[in-house]
């Protein structure tokens, strides 16, 4: 019995911690961007809702990596930081790309938000894959 709750406990503990992670990147994307995600999608904007959603999911990936693998909250959060950043590249690597982005997500370019969510979901599969650490081998 002792166990399961250890066990429910540190569910509870990285549960509350992932989601306090994508609300913090989501609140650091959304700053980013120079629409407003939400007001878009509220609106019914097909393409804020892509890019808002791929880059949560591209996020998510190596956070679920991250809690996967953490050998503590530190260790966890500082793979989350690590993971934050590479999306912040990410975001502004496409957006180097496409730089009018927001204009054109505002008039609702499921063609570029699809390009950002796509960028977003490949970089985050990447991200998570680097973190595969192999003791003893020095990666």
């Amino acid at each position: 019995m002792g166990n399961t709750l250890s066990n429910i406990a540190a569910f509870a503990l990285y549960f509350g911690l992932g989601g306090v992670l994508i609300a913090a990147f989501a609140m650091i994307y959304m700053r980013l961007t120079a629409h407003d995600e939400v007001a878009l999608i509220k609106g019914g904007n097909l393409a804020a809702a892509l890019a808002l959603g791929g880059n949560l999911a591209g996020f998510s990936i190596p956070l679920n990596k991250a809690i996967a693998q953490a050998a503590g909250v530190w260790d966890c959060l500082l793979w989350a930081a690590i993971a934050l950043g590479v999306q912040v590249v990410i975001y502004l690597g496409a957006r180097a790309l496409i730089p009018d982005v927001s204009t054109r997500i505002e008039q609702n370019n499921v063609a570029v938000a699809t390009f950002m969510a796509f960028a977003a979901l490949v970089g985050g599969m990447l991200n998570a894959a680097a973190m595969t650490i192999t003791p003893g081998t020095g990666g």
